[in-house]
Parts: structure tokens; C-alpha cells; sequence
């Protein structure tokens, strides 16, 4: 007597399906959109120190889509006209007040490591703060899920935000 539960082509598609479903599982995962800026104020340079971290590959298509399809960044031979678009965006994306007066970014530059450029910023000339307002819209023409993470350190107090499409302001209160 012969008894088998299953045909050889039956098994085959039984395995098959068995290796196809973890494989699916994690297809529906999605990417994180998100980026990190830090927000530091130096009394004694009278200075807001900024650092914004964004992925490489996230920056690059909003670039592409903005400004310049041809563009691709950390790239040995990058054009300078780099460094001016994401100057010129996220001078529009990320805007500071102070006491109630939108400040001036400076631009210092960027750097790459891995697949995260560095943004590095500076508001000069900041002597007094009774309030200062975050807004964060940096991504988000890119991606509704966009979420951007912003640490500061004003005058010994650590906050943190998480800004939203929805939600892209933050505000911290010095006043007494």
C-alpha cells in the first residue's frame, strides 16, 4: 500500500508558498521619512547652533523634483549649485523667531557620511530669547509621512518635537 498525502508538485507549492510569505511580510514594510535637527544656543558666542540631518536619498529627490532633475548628491565631482539649492531650501523650510522677529540663517555648509548629509547652520547675534518658534517643513512637499525630529538646548533645558505635514511648529517660552 502507497499512502502519500501529498503529490510531489503538491509539496513543491506547499514549499514554495511557505518561502513566499516571510518574503512578502517584509515587502510591506515601508521606509521611515524622517529627519533629525539639533538646535543649540551658544550664550557666550552669542550664536544658534544648527544641525540638520537628513538622508541623502530623501534630499536628492526633493532637489530633483524642485530644482534640477539631473542632480545627484555625495558624488565625487558634485556641482557647486548643490550647496545653493539646499541653501535656498531649507532656508524657505526651516524658520526661526525670536521674540516674535524671523531670523537670518546662515549656511555653513554640509557634509556626508553614510547616507546622511549634515546641514550645518548658524544664527548670529542673538544676545536675549524670551521665546523662540520652530517651524519644520523640511520633506514634507516630498512626503505626507515625512516627521521631523527637533532637539533643542536653550539656557540649560533640553526639549524635543516631533513636527508633522499637520503640525510643523514648535514654541519654547523663556520668559519668567
Amino acid at each position: 500500500m502507497n499512502y502519500t498525502i501529498f503529490s510531489r508538485a503538491t509539496f513543491l507549492q506547499l514549499l514554495f508558498l511557505i518561502c513566499l510569505i516571510p518574503m512578502l511580510a517584509f515587502n510591506s514594510l515601508h521606509k521611515y521619512y524622517v529627519s533629525v535637527t539639533q538646535i543649540e544656543y551658544v550664550e557666550e558666542q552669542h550664536s544658534i547652533q544648527i544641525i540638520s540631518r537628513i538622508f541623502i536619498d530623501d534630499l536628492e529627490a526633493v532637489m530633483r523634483s524642485r530644482y534640477d532633475e539631473s542632480l545627484t548628491l555625495a558624488i565625487k565631482d558634485e556641482p557647486q549649485k548643490v550647496d545653493y539649492y539646499i541653501e535656498k531650501y531649507i532656508k524657505e523650510k526651516l524658520v526661526f523667531h525670536i521674540d516674535g522677529k524671523q531670523q537670518e540663517l546662515n549656511y555653513l555648509g554640509k557634509e556626508y557620511e553614510d547616507d546622511i548629509v549634515y546641514i550645518y547652520l548658524e544664527i548670529l547675534n542673538v544676545s536675549e530669547i524670551n521665546t523662540v518658534e520652530i517651524s519644520n517643513k523640511v520633506l514634507f512637499d516630498l512626503q505626507d509621512e515625512q516627521q521631523n525630529i527637533v532637539r533643542t538646548k536653550f539656557k540649560g533645558k533640553n526639549k524635543s518635537f516631533v513636527l508633522l505635514k499637520e503640525n510643523a511648529k514648535a514654541v519654547l517660552n523663556f520668559s519668567k
